[in-house]
């Protein structure tokens, strides 16, 4: 089922749902292949489309990646907030709210999409690692456009301050 939205009212209306998120709502596979074949129309750098999506939905799976992430997830969500002098300043305590929020629940979420690029721009120059980067996140935007468009919500979660793949356990967790 897609909501009746206009193309504004979809971008203006998708945000990354944290404390809203429904933990108890199933996710059929159907509605995330069908999100995920929207979300692969996306533009990447030279066509390239070196990505790959990863769902994980398996309980014990999503509680181990979710403690991965509290590892260094939580002390950055516990660092003093920036001051910008603007605007974000005054929304800042709800985002770090909500951001926390998600941090406690992680595992809770029916589902979670790891989108993944092939190699690494360690080291690359700024140009290049932009283009890296610039080839998957307007397909993951696209996937949570897509989710919204269906009345589904999303949060977009990054590892701050670690270097992932040196990390192997994310893809222990994973592999099984």
């Amino acid at each position: 089922m897609t909501l009746d939205l206009t193309v504004d009212e979809l971008l203006t209306s998708t945000r990354s749902v944290r404390k809203r998120l429904d933990f108890d709502r199933p996710v059929p596979r159907e509605v995330l292949m069908e999100c995920l074949d929207l979300a692969l129309q996306a533009p990447t750098g030279s066509n390239a489309q070196g990505w790959q999506f990863l769902f994980v939905e398996d309980p014990a799976k999503k509680k181990a990646l979710a403690d991965i992430y509290r590892a260094t997830g939580t002390p950055y969500l516990d660092m003093p907030a920036p001051v910008r002098g603007d605007m974000r300043d005054a929304q800042m305590d709800s985002v770090l709210s909500s951001a926390k929020y998600l941090n406690e629940n992680l595992e809770k979420t029916p589902v979670f999409l790891i989108p993944c690029l092939e190699g690494r721009p360690d080291g690359a120059p700024a140009g290049m690692q932009a283009s890296y980067w610039g080839s998957l996140i307007p397909a993951v935007w696209s996937f949570m456009l897509a989710l919204r468009s269906r009345g589904l919500g999303s949060g977009c979660v990054q590892q701050s301050g670690v270097r992932v793949g040196p990390d192997q356990r994310y893809r222990r967790v994973v592999a099984g």
